[in-house]
């Protein structure tokens, strides 16, 4: 006689070989749809969110800018409305985490991911972003509220060295950070314009596509998942163009990637999604091209009536085309669900971690695994 299923195991060094350490692991199964696709909803923005309330405030007659207050509930308020259609929210710590958590304003089935980077930062010379982490925050700050992934922000441009270079030391610090707190770490990497253009200058979006390309190629293995902008722009580039940059922004990258949404309007984020997905994203993870409209209507019932209407037939149906179309996070690793399902770990493991996990050294023990009168 013997228990359970006594057929071939897949060994837990299998996942362990591919970075898919317990905590990692664990944060992919919380952010994603139960098909392992991913329908992220995006609500870290800080400056926009206050710029477009100030907007909002001055059309009804009042010229000044939103207070804390006001930003906390309107992320809130977007928060409750869109949260039950999405695997996941993305907030930042200034304005959202806290309140989101305690308010259950993200429900606590779905997965909570937090951004690391500051709004303002620096420039080189050039006028090129260089990323910061949030004063007074941190990786172990994320892990230890209980949030399932952290987010970084990284603009990279690899033409123009001195932000490449600080960028990327920003980027494999916090992975290593990421690893040593085993939490899923979420990179989100766009281009820029420097030197004196606009992002409507002809130079910078005749670069855009081979940016955005080769970004992921030296950027996305210091994540665990990958957020890219789509590589191109619409009415532009033909759709062969835009599909075989889409195509060759698949083929560098190394981890499972999503869709951002760059505050386009939806419209056009729909067909780039399709392109997207068909390409081999995993899923999306927008913001503003499913809510920005939000700050357009009247009073505070009207912008709820739009989240809840609007904002979520949106999503549902982005939605849709992530669950038909969309590659599983697991299928960039090379596994399916059953393979998932029979991985085993070995007796003992607990020992190691999370030393196994590329953190810090396990405490020390005395002896190997427990003998059957010390299991409890």
């Amino acid at each position: 006689m013997s228990f359970g299923d006594q057929s071939r195991k897949l060994s837990a060094t299998t996942l362990l070989s591919k970075g898919l350490t317990p905590g990692k692991l664990r944060g992919l199964q919380r952010i994603s749809n139960p098909d392992g696709t991913l329908t992220i909803l995006a609500l870290d923005q800080n400056n926009s969110v206050v710029d477009m309330a100030a907007k909002a405030l001055k059309t009804a007659g009042e010229d000044r800018q939103p207070t804390y207050e006001e930003v906390v509930e309107i992320k809130l308020d977007l928060m409750r409305s869109l949260a039950p259609v999405v695997s996941g929210v993305l907030i930042d710590p200034y304005y959202g985490a806290w309140s989101a958590v305690a308010s259950e304003a993200i429900p606590p089935h779905k997965g909570l991911l937090v951004r690391l980077e500051k709004s303002a930062y620096n420039k080189s010379k050039l006028g090129a972003p260089l990323a910061a982490v949030e004063p007074g925050w941190g990786v172990e700050k994320i892990k230890l509220m209980g949030a399932d992934a952290v987010k970084l922000l990284a603009q990279f441009e690899p033409t123009e060295p001195h932000s490449a270079e600080a960028n990327l030391a920003l980027v494999e610090q916090v992975y290593e950070e990421c690893k040593r707190h085993d939490v899923l770490l979420l990179l989100e990497a766009v281009a820029f314009p420097f030197g004196g253009e606009a992002k409507t200058d002809a130079s910078f979006l005749e670069r855009k596509a081979e940016t955005v390309i080769e970004t992921a190629r030296q950027l996305s293995r210091f994540c665990d998942v990958y957020k890219a902008e789509f590589p191109g722009t619409l009415d532009r580039e033909s759709d062969d163009q835009l599909e075989n940059n889409l195509q060759a922004l698949d083929a560098v990258s190394e981890r499972p990637w999503v869709l951002l949404s760059a505050g386009v309007d939806y419209a056009a984020y729909l067909v780039q999604v399709e392109m997207a997905l068909r390409a081999g994203a995993a899923g999306i993870l927008g913001g503003r091209a499913f809510w920005k409209e939000y700050f357009l209507q009247p009073d505070g019932p009207s912008r709820t009536e739009f989240a809840v209407t609007t904002g979520r037939q949106r999503i549902a149906e982005v939605d849709a085309l992530v669950r038909s179309l969309g590659t599983p996070w697991f299928g960039r690793y090379g596994l399916t669900r059953d393979d998932l399902n029979t991985v085993r770990a070995v007796e003992g493991w607990h020992y190691r971690y999370p030393r196994l996990a590329g953190g810090s050294p396990a405490l020390p023990s005395s002896h190997g695994p427990a003998a059957p009168g010390e299991v409890y």
